[in-house]
């Protein structure tokens, strides 16, 4: 382990050794990777959107009975049961609490109460400014090079205008593998950088192999952006699966819809109530239709198909562009010391004006 550290605003307010975040990517981050990059001095984030509650109950204790180092846990906010989920974070002493979409200004001060660290991530600079002012403690800011949904504006455009725009820490996500890309990020003003495709792409992930051979296989032009999986723009894998969802009709982009909803419903233990209302709530926060709300139960059984079932056939690969450089599988303790020592290379390297 390496004793290579930077110190910025993000060590400082969740107690990290280093400025790195690995994401909370459904399927994907649960309690062996989030424990790998604990341990390895990262901000290890648990996907819990992809869980029932008593499933997220048990991942935080798996996580807290392996490693003492902070970590955090990744809500929907708009979910029904998200007061359930926060009252687990808020009694198991969860470092953090991140969001997908921005909580509520009463949903932040009841885990700021708590003494929980608040980190909602957003893809404009309007969003950052707004959950600042209700008190969020930092920002994870995507561009539109990240993996999953994401925007259009690239991370080397956004990431100043968030900078500049709030005074809390921000941290960098969108395109990011090295310590090269640390020390751009920390360049334009950031607290660190948050990875996804990369820490999937460890051997801590538990992601099958099969399914990494694909990522690691992939160049720069085989991921794209589709809005054919759920109706909103999410950056993949080309796959034949993704092709043909790119050529399928409406009808049939519902019909697909229907069964991955009834699907997810039996996974998550949800009631049909349930999904309606969170369904309402992802309508209304979003200003989605009816049909992308319907869409929308695609994503995590496709998901799932490729990321525990290990049918890349028959799921999505949801990915950054970075998976295009990548070509190996390192441990997260592997990854993390190589980028603090990339960093500290490449700050060394910089030229010095006389």
């Amino acid at each position: 382990m390496t004793d290579v550290r930077i110190t910025t605003p993000l060590t400082k307010l969740v107690g990290v050794r280093h400025p790195v975040v690995q994401t909370g990517m459904g399927w994907v981050a649960g309690p062996r990777l989030v424990t790998a990059a604990a341990e390895a001095g990262a901000l290890g984030i648990l996907a819990s959107a992809t869980m029932t509650v008593e499933e997220l109950r048990r991942a935080v204790h798996e996580v807290k009975s392996r490693t003492d180092a902070p970590f955090g846990v990744n809500l929907r906010a708009d979910a029904g049961d998200a007061a359930e989920r926060v009252r687990i974070i808020i009694d198991e002493g969860v470092k953090v609490a991140s969001f997908a979409l921005a909580p509520s200004r009463e949903l932040i001060a009841r885990l700021k109460d708590a003494g929980v660290v608040v980190i909602p991530s957003i893809g404009a600079r309007r969003h950052a400014e707004k959950v600042a002012a209700w008190g969020a403690d930092a920002v994870v800011v995507q561009g539109g090079e990240g993996g999953g949904h994401t925007g259009n504006v690239a991370t080397s455009v956004l990431l100043p205008q968030v900078v500049d725009a709030v005074d809390i820490p921000v941290v960098a996500a969108g395109g990011f593998r090295d310590g090269r890309g640390l020390v751009a990020a920390l360049a334009y003003g950031a607290a660190g950088i948050a990875m996804g495709t990369r820490f999937l792409l460890t051997s801590d992930s538990t992601v099958p192999d099969q399914v990494k051979a694909k990522y690691l296989a992939a160049t720069v032009k085989d991921i794209t952006l589709t809005t054919k999986v759920d109706g909103l723009p999410h950056r993949m894998l080309r796959t034949e699966l993704v092709d043909a969802l790119e050529r399928s009709g409406r009808a049939a982009s519902l019909l697909r819809a229907v069964r991955h909803a009834a699907a997810f419903r039996r996974d998550s233990g949800m009631s049909w109530a349930q999904m309606v209302r969170d369904g309402l709530a992802m309508k209304q926060g979003k200003e989605l239709t009816w049909s992308q709300v319907l869409l929308a139960a695609n994503t995590p059984m496709l998901l799932k198909a490729s990321m525990v079932e290990g049918r890349a056939d028959l799921g999505v690969m949801a990915s950054g562009q970075v998976a295009g450089l990548i070509d190996d599988l390192p441990s997260c303790a592997e990854l993390v010391d190589r980028v603090m020592a990339e960093a500290h290379a490449a700050l060394r390297a910089l030229p010095v004006a006389a």
